[in-house]
């Protein structure tokens, strides 16, 4: 006997991506995530990819992940996909030392963290009808 199936989290119009364990504090990283969030998914790969910083490299490749999970693993459109969440955890944190003066030393902490994107497919947006009732 095998266990039960772990029921799925998200929506089935929601897809995401994971990237764990990666070398940037959770500070800095979440100042690239909060770049993409609630944006459509072709205009956070775009902003992404002419951000200045070094970790937006990694975002938009989880972000196209998230992407390609979405079209592949769940048949969403990809043209009408939003960036809903763009969560950032803390993970380990490496202490080091570095050596001061008369024998002394600091503590340096070098800090890694997580990263979840996840994109969901909005609904169609149809034209309203009022502007032809009102020409006519």
């Amino acid at each position: 006997m095998s266990k039960p199936k772990h029921p799925r989290v998200l929506a089935e119009t929601e897809a995401q991506a994971v990237l764990s364990n990666v070398r940037i504090s959770p500070r800095k990283l979440n100042l690239v995530a909060g770049l993409i969030r609630n944006r459509s998914a072709a205009d956070a790969v775009a902003t992404l990819t002419f951000s200045k910083r070094r970790i937006a490299l990694d975002v938009k490749k989880v972000l196209q992940s998230a992407i390609a999970n979405a079209e592949n693993n769940h048949q969403l459109d990809v043209d009408r996909l939003v960036v809903t969440r763009a969560e950032v955890g803390k993970s380990i944190v490496m202490r080091r030392f570095h050596a001061r003066g008369r024998g002394r030393s600091a503590q340096i902490e070098k800090w890694f963290s997580h990263l979840k994107i996840v994109v969901a497919e909005r609904a169609q947006v149809t034209a309203p009808e009022t502007s032809a009732q009102e020409a006519a």
